[in-house]
């Protein structure tokens, strides 16, 4: 995933500072660029802009509340940006969830926080990264005031086996090349989708296999590195990912934002949508609704080429 171009959107809390971190991680491993991105509603800011300390209130110029704003993004962002990285911030104004959306046209990938200036518990996801994770067709990755992209070698790759899931397969591909790390792909079997523990344990017998075969086939340039395994579990798949997470600490999770349910995402009540808000690691998801088989197939070969 070479030269990509990253937009990170930012409220000015302390959380989405972290995105900017995790985005100079991000562009300095794959040599891409950096551009930070503010959206706001002026006849609705009623707080008078407090939150970059302007004391402007939108009774003034927007002009003058742009300026202000601009020069604020790029003090923030040449703090905690590699100035070789950074280009020129950008402002928009309008709904915030919208303009990122609009604006992640032009780019190849979102790093944002899970939570901004209204986040309260991190069970709880910023209704802004909500309605982006939902709509966003370009690559997103989420991230926490915990998360820890370090060196990107540490990669849990998910699956239901469901052609939306494989989408994403890529681009861990791409990371794991560029970064020589590993990949531990999974799918998880719960006992809550069966009437017994029995049938459980069979369909996880069968997927034994079948996830090795997926390991040879959309990671046979790095398969050494890639540890394919099924997790049988009683508990939901999302709490089993968060607890598998958890416990190894992966830099990345990697995940489809639709699997097997489709429409589901719609309503945030995806297996996705749960890890994202739960997890403290960096979630790297894909909307397949953005992405064409024949896209992702080309990814993966271009990537692989690298």
């Amino acid at each position: 995933m070479l030269h990509p171009k990253i937009l990170v959107p930012v409220d000015f809390s302390k959380l989405s500072e972290h995105a900017l971190k995790a985005a100079n991680v991000f562009a300095r491993q794959f040599e891409g660029t950096v551009t930070p991105f503010h959206a706001y509603i002026p006849v609705t800011d009623l707080d008078g802009f407090y939150y970059v300390g302007s004391g402007i209130t939108p009774h003034e110029k927007y002009t003058e509340i742009e300026k202000v704003l601009h020069e604020r993004l790029k003090e923030i962002a040449e703090k905690l940006i590699h100035s070789d990285l950074l280009t020129a911030p950008l402002l928009d104004v309008g709904n915030p969830a919208r303009a990122i959306i609009h604006a992640s046209h032009k780019f190849d990938l979102v790093i944002m926080s899970t939570h901004g200036r209204t986040g309260f518990s991190r069970f709880v996801m910023g209704s802004v990264t909500e309605k982006v994770l939902r709509m966003c067709k370009k690559p997103m990755i989420t991230v926490t005031d915990a998360s820890d992209l370090a060196d990107m070698t540490s990669l849990l790759v998910t699956t239901d086996f469901s052609e939306n899931s494989f989408k994403v397969f890529p681009f861990a591909n791409s990371i794991a090349e560029g970064t020589g790390g590993s990949i531990d792909l999974v799918h998880i079997v719960s006992d809550e989708q069966f009437f017994d523990a029995t049938a459980a344990e069979k369909t996880a017998e069968k997927r034994r296999k079948d996830i090795e075969e997926l390991a040879d086939i959309h990671f046979r340039n790095i398969r050494k590195r890639v540890e394919p395994r099924v997790a049988l579990g009683n508990r939901a798949p999302y709490v089993e990912i968060e607890q598998l997470a958890h416990d190894k600490g992966y830099h990345l999770v990697f995940m489809s934002s639709v699997g097997r349910t489709g429409i589901e995402y719609l309503m945030m009540g995806s297996t996705a949508s749960h890890v994202v808000r739960r997890v403290k690691n960096a979630v790297f998801t894909i909307n397949p609704h953005g992405i064409s088989p024949e896209k992702a197939r080309k990814l993966h070969y271009q990537y692989r080429d690298m």
